[in-house]
């Protein structure tokens, strides 16, 4: 086990454990989310990784008081998971622990079997307690596990598998934003477009995501195909992202007869610096479970469109366009009606994406929806 602190934690004083699986991908700044509801309370927060190897800049980036590293490569928490259990055990006979709050399964089953604490299980993704097995052991530690969903989305997963259980015990805290700190690191349009090579008169169409049959490129690709004749000249497709299917989605994208208006962009570091390059960001996945992506496109002031589906129609609530996932034609249509849209309509719908931004999936609105839940009122 190897810790690492920022800053020296105090010696004594009540604390939450926050237990994460790991820090790759969205799974850091969820770290942070958590970290930041309890500032300004007097608990401290100590964020353990169960795997992933130390790194500095994943402290700074927990914005918690303690952050530890397990060290544990995937293969090696796998099964019962006897010595992260032990490990665990080690770390609370040292710390004054009050609360542990564990994102997704792993965490949560190490929590409950290697302490007596409450737990709240936080989950990022849909079937999470499909499997039998995962449910019979929900079930035996009822009395102290509450659970969230990141999106309303993920919460109706939950009940639906746990039908029994009260509804207060399985509750919504959605994703968040740090809004300042995503505003603030955030390249103007034309600096975006020349890092991206992207021509600077041209009305362009992002997405962002892996190249994996989830994120659906595909649709993207067939609906800018068939809407282009109706588009701005000059007109593009961004994306941004790798993947297995590139060769596949580079294929129909000549297929289409669009190659030469559909870029692909590659992985881009911290891509979301580079959102005010879109004209329009479409995401196109299937039955994302939250969207993070489609913040991070608020945030930039781009307007938005996404599948009807998964946690995506409770992030835009009305703030932007909804299209049928796979279908291709509606999209279409869309993108004509975005890129039709006058100077007014398009600043009318920004501002209220910004107003929803600020309402709903800010640092600010999240604490006050955690410390509003039943399953919080032991700790206010």
């Amino acid at each position: 086990m190897t810790g690492r602190a920022r800053p020296t934690p105090p010696a004594a004083g009540p604390r939450v454990l926050q237990f994460c699986h790991g820090y790759d991908g969205p799974f850091l700044d969820c770290a942070r989310q958590y970290a930041s509801l309890f500032a300004g309370t007097p608990y401290a927060v100590t964020t353990v990784y169960l795997t992933g190897a130390p790194d500095e800049a994943v402290v700074r980036g927990s914005a918690s008081d303690e952050v530890i590293f397990l060290d544990y490569r995937s293969r090696d928490v796998r099964g019962l998971k006897l010595k992260a259990i032990a490990d665990l055990r080690r770390l609370l006979r040292e710390r004054d622990v009050r609360l542990c709050i564990a994102h997704r399964f792993k965490p949560v089953y190490v929590a409950l079997l290697g302490s007596r604490l409450p737990v709240i299980g936080v989950h990022h993704a849909f079937g999470d307690y499909h499997r039998l097995s995962r449910r019979v052991f929900a079930g035996l530690f009822r009395a102290r596990l509450r659970l969230l969903g990141v999106s309303d989305a993920v919460r109706d997963d939950l009940r639906a598998s746990l039908p029994d259980w009260p509804a207060s015990h399985i509750e919504t805290l959605h994703n968040r934003l740090d809004v300042a700190a995503a505003q603030a690191g955030l390249l103007s349009r034309e600096d975006a477009r020349r890092a991206l090579g992207l021509s600077a008169d041209a009305w362009v169409v992002g997405n962002v995501g892996r190249l994996h049959p989830d994120k659906d490129q595909a649709t993207l690709i067939r609906a800018f195909a068939r809407a282009l004749p109706g588009l701005p000249a000059g007109s593009l497709l961004a994306i941004m992202g790798s993947g297995r299917l590139e060769a596949e989605l580079k294929a129909l994208a000549a297929e289409e007869g669009v190659a030469d208006q559909v870029r692909f962009l590659g992985q881009v570091a911290d891509g979301r610096r580079y959102f005010r390059a879109f004209d329009l960001f479409a995401l196109s996945s299937d039955h994302e479970p939250f969207g993070m992506v489609l913040l991070e496109a608020m945030a930039a002031g781009v307007p938005l469109a996404a599948t009807a589906c998964g946690g995506a129609p409770e992030v835009l609530d009305g703030t932007g366009a909804l299209f049928p996932l796979c279908d291709a034609t509606a999209l279409a249509d869309l993108l004509v009606r975005a890129a039709s849209a006058s100077p007014a309509e398009r600043e009318a719908g920004v501002l209220r994406q910004t107003e929803r931004l600020a309402e709903r999936f800010s640092d600010t609105a999240a604490r006050a929806r955690f410390w509003s839940l039943p399953m919080t009122a032991d700790y206010r």
